[in-house]
């Protein structure tokens, strides 16, 4: 075996701060503490290296963002077969797509390891994670991380994004029309004879832009352009029940609000339902995503179906696909959602 502990290249110089030029070899050699030569092993894929020597290795080109192509990263890990997900703990609708996504990755022959974002752990920490565990293909559902950093990322690894546009970028998206949800949405309330209709929005969050959009334009459509109303929120409980209270510190409730999610028309629920405002009577509510909570009896939420399945299997079948042939085109791959109607929508209060 070759000696691991050989000095560095001679020539490699330990990077400054705010390093300029494209990091070499001999600069990844000396950052990680082994000679060039072993290097160049491991990048090949040959015998020579302990694992805990090849994945310090790797680990310091991540760091100085030394660009191995991607068929030399996978060449020089070996092949896994194993995909990373990104997953945020506190969104239940993503929760609802890991079992497809397990499915169909043991279909065909693939791993799944998650890594998950909260609120003491932001998403690059999470998608480090993946990439030390030697993840081929990443998987993010919902990403929050800008459209520079994933474009980064891809020429790091395969990533596939689910939930976002991601235009002029060489990453895969599977995503739901969300303006055409939307548009079934605020279509519905209109026809129950609603004008004064609120759309709580998601903020920055993944499809939050493009479901504003849509409510400003549907609305604009029904010619109720001096009805709209846009309360800036996020997806979650806690955005509905801002939301709520405010309405109920004013003098007049509008007669329906549109939820950026289920999670936020969930918080707008409970307080109205606390306040004894009667829903659908007094207020009809949609929200957006037909998670399992919206399903249950006692919430029986009026609300826009994301195909999950859907949205899981394209996402592993276009991360297995690149791993096969990372020449294909960059896809983006939009499915139809569905409005279903259940109990918190109605008639406009006279």
């Amino acid at each position: 075996m070759l000696d691991e502990r050989a000095a560095p290249h001679e020539g490699a110089e330990r990077l400054p701060a705010g390093l300029h030029r494209r990091p070499t070899m001999a600069d990844v050699a000396t950052r990680a503490g082994v000679s060039r030569t072993l290097v160049s092993l491991i990048f090949s894929n040959k015998p020579g290296a302990s694992d805990e020597t090849r994945d310090r290795v790797l680990q310091a080109a991540d760091e100085l963002g030394y660009r191995l192509d991607r068929a030399a990263r996978m060449l020089a890990r070996g092949r896994s077969r194993t995909l990373g997900v990104l997953i945020d703990v506190h969104q239940t609708f993503q929760a609802d797509l890991i079992g497809t996504i397990y499915a169909e990755a043991e279909a065909a022959g693939y791993e799944v390891l998650l890594s998950a974002s909260a609120p003491t752990r932001d998403e690059h920490k999470a998608i480090d994670a993946l990439l030390s565990h030697r993840c081929e293909g990443l998987i993010l559902l919902g990403p929050l991380s800008d459209a520079d950093y994933l474009r980064t990322l891809a020429d790091r690894a395969i990533v596939t994004v689910v939930g976002r546009a991601l235009p002029h970028t060489a990453v895969d998206t599977v995503r739901t029309a969300d303006a055409k949800g939307i548009r079934q949405s605020v279509d519905h309330l209109v026809e129950l004879g609603h004008r004064e209709i609120v759309h709580v929005d998601g903020g920055a969050d993944p499809g939050s832009p493009e479901r504003r959009r849509a409510y400003l334009a549907a609305m604009r459509k029904h010619n109720l352009s001096d009805n709209i109303r846009v309360i800036p929120g996020q997806h979650n409980e806690e955005a509905g029940v801002a939301a709520a209270n405010t309405l109920l510190a004013e003098d007049h409730l509008p007669t329906a609000v549109l939820a950026g999610n289920d999670r936020c028309a969930i918080g707008l629920m409970d307080v109205f339902t606390r306040a004894h405002v009667d829903v659908p009577g007094d207020i009809s509510i949609v929200g957006y995503d037909d998670s399992h909570l919206a399903q249950l009896s006692r919430i029986d939420l009026t609300t826009v179906r994301q195909d999950t399945a859907g949205l899981a299997r394209h996402a592993v079948q276009f991360a297995i696909a690149r791993l096969e042939d990372d020449d294909l085109d960059p896809q983006d791959f939009v499915i139809e959602p569905h409005l279903v109607v259940r109990g918190t929508t109605g008639p406009a209060r006279s």
